[in-house]
């Protein structure tokens, strides 16, 4: 008995649940971003089993490629701790996926092609890309982005323009935060032998970028109403989700510590968050 409590708590730790039903909850707030809506039970259901069992892979997966490293960096994790043998974790993995990807077939073909697309391209990212920069930057912020793509699939519309606009509101902004991340983690990825921009050209200028990145955002959130898909209610709330963002990434900039950057950087958070509650009631109240 204690043996199996140890897995399962091994298997809890290792799969860090909040994680992968955020990305759960954000496919099916693409549904609902499409319809204005709630979709059906099974179009939830669909779109959220395959967001939380891929992106929960993807995390197992990740711990399994850095197994040397958290000998060293956290020896309290499931794998150097013990909980959990590292075959466990690859056969963990592959149900997981399997089970995603079985999910995503129920959506359409379409949704399925998709999500083997990105589980593959996350599985490329955790093996040999993470350290790469920019380039593990956008793998990572497109994975972040094609949630809400896949919503739109789970609820019938994979082109509505709502979705794709906030899709890439999203790859920007957790574009951003992925490099204002790297600015913040300087010390440690230099060890790990990142090439971040933060380390190839400095602190200052990753958080730049950055800014760039989330004033991107912020003017693709007006696409919405420029084409007429949205209105009054919509341009109102995303007036303020555009100041929270402005505001908290000026807070960015003058950050000093890393400290200071990364509660900033959660308030960008916040601000995105209030940018999809605006897109769901501008569509309710039109």
């Amino acid at each position: 008995m204690k043996h199996l409590n140890q897995k399962v708590k091994g298997i809890l730790q290792i799969f860090r649940p909040e994680l992968p039903f955020a990305a759960g909850i954000c496919v099916v707030l693409g549904g609902v971003v499409a319809l204005g809506g709630l979709p059906s039970l099974r179009e939830i259901a669909l779109g959220f089993l395959c967001g939380f069992l891929l992106s929960g892979s993807a995390i197992v997966l990740n711990d399994y490629f850095d197994l040397e490293v958290d000998r060293v960096n956290a020896p309290d994790r499931p794998l150097p701790a013990g909980l959990l043998a590292p075959a466990e974790a690859i056969l963990l993995t592959a149900v997981t996926a399997l089970l995603g990807l079985a999910a995503a077939c129920l959506i359409s073909v379409p949704a399925f092609v998709l999500c083997v697309i990105f589980w593959i391209i996350g599985f490329l990212y955790n093996w040999k890309f993470k350290e790469t920069g920019v380039l593990g930057n956008l793998m990572v912020s497109s994975s972040v982005g094609i949630t809400f793509i896949l919503g739109g699939m789970a609820a019938g519309e994979p082109w509505n323009g709502i979705v794709w606009s906030f899709a890439f509101m999203a790859f920007f902004i957790d574009l951003g935060e992925e490099l204002a991340g790297d600015a913040m983690d300087i010390e440690g990825d230099r060890k790990r032998g990142s090439k971040s921009i933060a380390i190839v050209r400095g602190r200052s200028f990753a958080l730049a970028v950055s800014s760039f990145f989330f004033a991107l955002a912020v003017s693709i959130s007006f696409v919405p109403v420029l084409f007429g898909w949205l209105g009054t209610t919509y341009l109102l709330l995303i007036f303020i989700t555009d100041i929270l963002i402005a505001g908290f990434t000026i807070r960015l900039l003058k950050s000093k510590t890393p400290e200071d950057g990364r509660a900033s950087m959660r308030g960008i958070y916040l601000g995105a968050t209030f940018g999809v509650l605006a897109a769901i009631l501008g569509q309710v109240f039109r």
